[in-house]
């Protein structure tokens, strides 16, 4: 509680503002007070705004406590108005309260009025100091809205602004590779290193576009094929070194239909297929990734399993963060992984990692199955269709 507080009282009394000031200072207030009588006075009080609480008179001899209370409520002060005044009906009193008044305080029981004070001035400061949080949200969240925009910007940029070049330069070097062949392939070994790099700032590039794209889309749930899904991402991966070399053995139980994020779980499959591609282990005769697959009405659950150069069992409990490496061959960004933890936590599901090095590694993943939510989402497309007027 503020000390002095100032006081503007609304009385034509002198002796009822003495009684009050009596009151006040006996319960130990620190304050000081104004008295005006008339609308003028009152409005130019007002103005000022060097006020802490109104205590208003019901009848002055120019107005009364209603025209005061409008005239207060049209001022924007975020203070409290306390009526003091003679005898009311209970009607008066709660409609008065209605229009806006803080309390009520009959001057035949002056003992509650600076309890009545104290009250409302916390009462007020609280609400002050919800509007100001309140401001402070809105403000914050108008930033975040520019900031997501910014985002939108920047990842429209990365995708269309960047990764279009990078593919018009590999263009450009199958050109020049062509045009060396005819000369000796003098420079075939420089184009090699050349696509090399490019290729591994497009696959950096697209891995900010899955982080910013799974960290900002909404879960669109449908109907998954995962047999397709897992086929379609073995397909775009069978020309990395080293995939053709690797027994795939794929093991699918989908006898419960799946429910799911299509892209997430791309991106799932994706990251982790490729991890077990780019670090089998060439001195093995018999590499192998297996994918085991099963469905049921609640969850689906997927364990990714190779026999790679797998990771040392001190580095397990990082390989999710963001920017981690776990190995010297990692050639990438250290995303891909944080980004499959990012995908199945969106997705509401856990992944586990057991490795070894020179053994192996595997992925356990469990994921929610949504039947549930695609019933939900098609009832309410079709409550939300406008009904058909008959002829």
């Amino acid at each position: 509680m503020k000390k002095n507080l100032r006081i503007l009282v609304l009385e034509d009394m002198e002796d009822d503002l003495e009684l009050i000031e009596y009151v006040l200072s006996d319960a130990h207030l620190d304050f000081s007070t104004m008295r005006v009588d008339t609308r003028e006075e009152f409005v130019k009080a007002l103005k000022r705004g060097q006020i802490d609480v109104i205590l208003s008179d019901h009848s002055l001899p120019t107005f009364n406590s209603q025209e005061a209370l409008e005239i207060f409520r049209t001022s924007g002060l975020k203070i409290p108005f306390i009526l003091v005044t003679g005898a009311v009906s209970e009607e008066f009193a709660v409609n008065s309260l209605k229009q806006g008044a803080d309390d009520y305080v009959l001057k035949s029981n002056l003992t509650r009025l600076p309890t009545a004070i104290l009250n409302a001035v916390k009462q007020r400061e609280a609400e002050v100091a919800k509007i100001l949080a309140n401001d402070a949200m809105r403000k914050q969240y108008e930033e975040l809205m520019k900031i997501n925009k910014e985002l939108d910007s920047f990842v429209y940029s990365v995708s269309h602004n960047l990764r279009a070049p990078l593919r018009s330069v590999l263009g450009l070097i199958n050109l020049a590779r062509m045009e060396d062949e005819k000369r000796g392939n003098n420079f075939n070994d420089y184009f090699g290193m050349m696509e090399q790099s490019i290729h591994k700032l497009d696959d950096t590039l697209k891995e900010i576009l899955d982080y910013s794209r799974n960290a900002r889309q909404d879960l669109t749930i449908e109907q998954i094929d995962i047999n397709q899904l897992v086929s379609d991402n073995l397909e775009r991966m069978q020309y990395m070194p080293g995939s053709s070399l690797i027994v795939k053995d794929i093991r699918v139980d989908d006898a419960v239909p799946l429910f799911s994020d299509k892209y997430r779980l791309s991106v799932i499959f994706n990251n982790i297929i490729s991890n077990a591609i780019k670090y089998y282990d060439e001195h093995k005769t018999d590499p192998f990734l297996r994918i085991s697959i099963n469905i049921s009405e609640d969850k689906v659950h997927m364990e990714f399993e190779d026999n790679g150069i797998g990771i040392d069992p001190e580095y397990l409990n990082k390989v999710f963060d963001m920017f981690f490496r776990a190995t010297p061959n990692n050639e990438g960004a250290g995303l891909g992984l944080y980004i499959v933890q990012e995908a199945v936590d969106k997705l509401k599901g856990s992944v586990q990692i057991k490795s070894a090095l020179r053994k192996g590694t595997n992925f356990i993943i469990d994921i929610p199955n949504y039947p549930e939510r695609v019933k939900q989402q098609q009832k309410s497309q079709l409550t939300s269709r406008p009904e058909k007027v008959k002829s």
